[in-house]
């Protein structure tokens, strides 16, 4: 039986909207993480079967098949092709899925799956015009078959964490001390170099930026982000920029190459949910993952779920009973920023690391998604 391999996974360091990355071209972002895969690897460029890179919002410096354009800067010869991935934020986690698929089918080799995003670029009034994940009604308006079936309520990821936040009966408080813990954990991970392994420097940069020295009183007097509601900007993930990549390898490729894998695959799958909450979808999507493997949510040493809000992943812990503790252990979105593109296989290389850190031997990751989908991702640490 045919299984896909983990090689290697690195991310940049992430930087805060107008922060150290600001002015970086996302193609430059994008071959950074490339090119240190291929430095840190005994791997020839082209034997490279495909780049596949998740990225929202592909306008300005991101359009072009930003994965061909940062495989090409990265140095990979021009055979190589790339492709670019929308899954809103599930975008490079999904990429990781089609590299795996592709090896596990017997039809690629050795494949870069990673993602890409300069959030500074494109502000949120630019990805409302797109018609993105951030508006409030595009790109709904306007199709009569849509209003047909869901009708003219609005449709956003703010709204859908409110509604969440009211569904599950989470207060302002319980999400703002999961918000303050993510800050805490984060920002002793890097004091104790948890991140060293997976960041690649950009230039001089090498250090997380985002996590803040905060307080549940700091949090308290911030104004909600909807009149009458519990969300506030702390309790949600930060606008940022960034990438990540992972190498992605056959039995036969790690043989030809002389590589040590570091983990398999064990699953891959996703599913969707009500589009108006939107953010529900790890929820079921889990419930698929363990249905289709036979686990249980006990299973997992160390599990990561994407912090969009606090309310996604309380309402998830809620639902599925897992253990707080090996939830986000190393913080999350609110306090690591969250490159929509990238943040898939950034989450991706933090799973991986803390298996190897602590010796655990199963790891899950899911995302809530634009559009209300998530995927779920399985893998097993190698010794």
């Amino acid at each position: 039986m045919a299984e896909a391999y983990i090689v290697d996974a690195v991310r940049t360091a992430v930087g805060r909207k107008n922060g150290a990355l600001s002015a970086v071209h996302p193609i430059d972002l994008g071959a950074t993480v490339i090119r240190s895969l291929t430095d840190r690897n005994p791997i020839d460029p082209a034997a490279i079967d495909d780049v596949m890179f998740g990225c929202v919002d592909t306008i300005g410096g991101q359009a072009g098949n930003i994965a061909r354009t940062s495989a090409l800067a990265a140095g990979l010869p021009e055979g190589v092709p790339g492709v670019t991935v929308d899954r809103q934020c599930g975008s490079s986690q999904q990429a990781l899925h089609f590299a795996a698929q592709a090896v596990l089918s017997g039809t690629a080799d050795l494949i870069v799956a990673g993602g890409v995003q300069s959030m500074s670029r494109i502000p949120i009034s630019a990805a409302m015009t797109a018609g993105r994940e951030f508006g409030f009604d595009d790109p709904y308006s306007g199709s009569e078959d849509w209003r047909r079936r869901y009708g003219n309520t609005e449709i956003s990821q703010f709204r859908a964490a409110e509604l969440i936040a009211e569904k599950w009966g989470i207060s302002r408080l319980r999400m703002e001390q999961w918000a303050l813990r993510s800050h805490q954990r984060a920002r002793d991970a890097i004091a104790g170099g948890r991140f060293d392994d997976e960041i690649v420097p950009v230039g001089s940069f090498e250090m997380d930026e985002c996590p803040r020295d905060t307080s549940l009183a700091k949090m308290a007097a911030l104004l909600p982000l909807r009149k009458g509601g519990r969300l506030t900007a702390a309790l949600a993930s930060q606008i940022s920029d960034g990438a990540s990549a992972v190498l992605v390898a056959s039995a036969a490729a790690l043989k030809t190459h002389n590589l040590v894998p570091r983990a398999r695959i064990h699953h891959l799958s996703a599913r969707g949910d009500d589009p108006v909450f939107m953010l529900t979808a790890p929820i079921p999507a889990t419930e698929y993952a363990l249905g289709k493997t036979g686990m249980s949510i006990d299973d997992f040493d160390v599990i990561e779920i994407n912090e969009a809000f606090a309310s996604v992943v309380l309402a998830w812990l809620a639902e599925t009973g897992a253990d707080p503790e090996r939830v986000n252990v190393n913080g999350g979105g609110i306090a690591l920023g969250h490159p929509l593109g990238a943040t898939g296989t950034k989450l991706f290389g933090t799973l991986l690391n803390e298996l190897e850190r602590t010796g655990g031997r199963y790891g899950l990751q899911t995302m809530c998604e634009g559009g209300g989908t998530a995927n779920v991702l399985i893998i097993e640490r190698l010794a």
